[in-house]
């Protein structure tokens, strides 16, 4: 694979000096359009042998372009904050914002490879890790993103060469390390697992080009072409704004005509009618679940003491829990969440109300904001209201086109297991009420001067939609309701039987967490 990579290419000092001054202003222009527009990020992975010239190619993109729309991330080991959190939330928190080039060296391909070549994973593990990589840079792909991972590369005896005329220079001499000189040793196994990699990840989304390192002229050139290419093509294919808000929740604007992709009138009347008609896992719930207010309160002030006492376990255990709540509105879902939450250490928890993004929200993939949110180990984070946006709301209003919900299954459900695998106890609750119970709680809130705010055009206006909200849950549990992160059902009508279920259910999970049940 890397033989046409050893051919030993050169570029003169007196060529580049020809070559360099006009490549540097396309990519000056190519990145004033791009940050101008806004559409999409840049991703270059810089990746290779040790030596190999990923540090100097940053560095000179650093010095060619404007640095105030570059980014740059190298990650070492994992520090005590990242290492309390799933692997990617690192690399989640350090993506650029659309309209900059992010540059990453050390990154999500690192420890696979090295943790491979010395033999401290086997090979089905190594296989997922790459399997997960793939799926990460293509939710990143699909959402826009142009990324382009550079493989540096370097005959043996080149970066034997390489390696000692950096030692032999006071300037670079604290460059080489030990840990440098057994990779050499092993180079012959690095090769080997890179191909491995390289053919397992190299996607049409996210391409690897490998780059001749050893003659700097000719590597800057080389790569600096491949991004202006790349760069360019994209730009020209994406004059449109990137579909989709990012878990958006604001009405979305008015328009002339007819809205394309929501279909005709007619068609969008004929879908509802048959929602109407549909049976739904909501529409089979036993809705008449109810609990007297002598049992309730007997069984909250039990539950939540038991909670109690999980809570402060999980904590010393450094068990993290995830809980998230969604549902029609007026669901009872904050009512809920304040009888978990009284249950718990103010200190270690946090609830995280989800409305439309903000603008710096706007700027990534719609899992951003959530990754960012995840608290440290032993912590309990509440959403009220999440990533389950994108196929609900963005679904049933027209923000996120048919392509963009139905490929969020996929996304979340990875998302969720790498929650899960981390060890947090993830919990989905979905707070179920029926239409009439909806109406009979507006009219009390317009009646209640401390609920009045609560209520809104756009809470009225989601009732005429009620049926494809339905059908939308229906398909969100089809596809998330996952045996790491099955959803659920909780009976809503009856305020006291769900306050009831949600902490009773939160007890379980942990104790089977805890194993203390």
């Amino acid at each position: 694979m890397f033989e046409t990579a050893e051919l030993g290419r050169t570029i003169s000092k007196a060529d580049f000096k020809k070559i360099a001054p006009v490549l540097r202003e396309e990519l000056l222009e190519l990145q004033d359009t791009l940050h101008s527009r806004g559409t999409f990020q840049v991703l270059l992975l810089f990746a290779g042998v040790d030596g190999g010239g990923k540090g100097e190619s940053v560095n000179l993109l650093n010095e060619w372009m404007d640095p105030r729309w570059l980014v740059t991330r190298a990650y070492d080991a994992p520090t005590e904050a990242e290492r309390a959190r799933p692997e990617f939330w690192r690399y989640w928190r350090g993506l650029p914002p659309r309209g900059r080039i992010g540059m990453f060296l050390s990154a999500w391909y690192s420890a696979p490879i090295v943790g491979r070549v010395y033999k401290e994973t086997d090979e089905a593990s190594f296989l997922k890790q790459l399997d997960r990589i793939v799926r990460f840079e293509r939710a990143l792909a699909r959402d826009g993103a142009l990324i382009l991972k550079y493989w540096m590369h370097l005959s043996r005896e080149v970066q034997e060469h390489r390696l000692k005329s950096l030692e032999s220079d006071p300037l670079t001499k604290a460059r080489v390390t030990r840990r440098d000189w057994e990779n050499w040793k092993h180079y012959d196994d690095f090769i080997s697992v890179a191909e491995q990699v390289i053919t397992r990840t190299n996607r049409g989304v996210a391409p690897w080009m490998v780059v001749e390192g050893a003659d700097p002229n000719y590597r800057a050139v080389t790569f600096a072409t491949i991004l202006r290419d790349a760069l360019r093509t994209k730009l020209e294919n994406s004059d449109a704004p990137i579909n989709g808000t990012n878990g958006a929740t604001k009405k979305p604007p008015q328009q002339k005509g007819k809205q394309k992709s929501n279909g005709s009138s007619k068609a969008r009347k004929a879908a509802r009618r048959a929602a109407s008609n549909a049976i739904t896992v909501l529409s089979e719930l036993e809705m008449t679940k109810r609990l007297k207010k002598p049992d309730y309160e007997e069984r909250l002030v039990e539950l939540q003491a038991r909670l109690h006492r999980l809570h402060l376990k999980a904590k010393a255990n450094k068990t993290s829990s995830i809980l998230l709540f969604e549902g029609p509105d007026a669901a009872g879902k904050g009512g809920a969440i304040r009888r978990v939450t009284r249950a718990l250490e103010a200190r270690n928890y946090q609830v995280h109300g989800i409305a439309a993004p903000t603008d710096e929200e706007k700027a990534q993939h719609y899992l951003w904001r959530f990754w960012r949110l995840l608290s440290r180990a032993g912590e309990t984070t509440v959403f009220d209201r999440s990533w389950y946006g994108r196929v609900l709301v963005e679904r049933v209003e027209g923000f996120a086109t048919e392509d963009e919900w139905r490929r969020s299954f996929g996304e979340i459900n990875d998302f969720e297991e790498q929650l899960v695998e981390h060890g947090i106890v993830l919990i989905k609750f979905w707070v179920h009420i029926t239409a009439d119970e909806q109406l009979k709680r507006f009219k009390l809130r317009e009646k209640t001067s401390y609920k009045r705010w609560k209520l809104t055009d756009e809470d009225w206006r989601n009732r005429d939609r009620w049926d494809e909200y339905e059908q939308a849950v229906d398909d969100m549990v089809q596809y998330t309701s996952t045996a790491a992160a099955p959803w659920t059902l909780v009976e809503g009508n009856d305020k006291r039987y769900a306050r009831v279920k949600v902490v009773k259910t939160f007890c379980e999970r942990l104790e089977a967490a805890l194993g203390t049940n």
